[in-house]
């Protein structure tokens, strides 16, 4: 289940654990919609960011690929924007 949160021009998402009980998943990270997750894919490897998950076309709509950054943070990348289907 999630929540999303909205105040003026945008939104928060919030996940919870799989499971009653578990723990939060470590890969928890930062959303970004964009408009063209290919173009920004192709950026972030040049850059040298580590892609954890790569490209793909997402089942609930979308596309979009997750990397770590330099910190060890998670960034998920994509053109699903939950706000398209209300």
């Amino acid at each position: 289940m999630h929540a999303e949160l909205t105040l003026g021009g945008g939104m928060v998402m919030l996940g919870s654990a799989k499971e009653e009980g578990a723990k939060p998943d470590p890969r928890n990270g930062i959303s970004l919609i964009v408009k063209d997750a290919d173009e920004v894919y192709t950026r972030a490897k040049a850059a040298g960011a580590e892609i954890v998950d790569d490209i793909v076309d997402k089942p609930y709509g979308g596309r979009g690929f997750s990397c770590r950054d330099t910190e060890g943070h998670i960034w998920y990348v994509g053109t699903y924007n939950p706000w398209a289907s209300k």
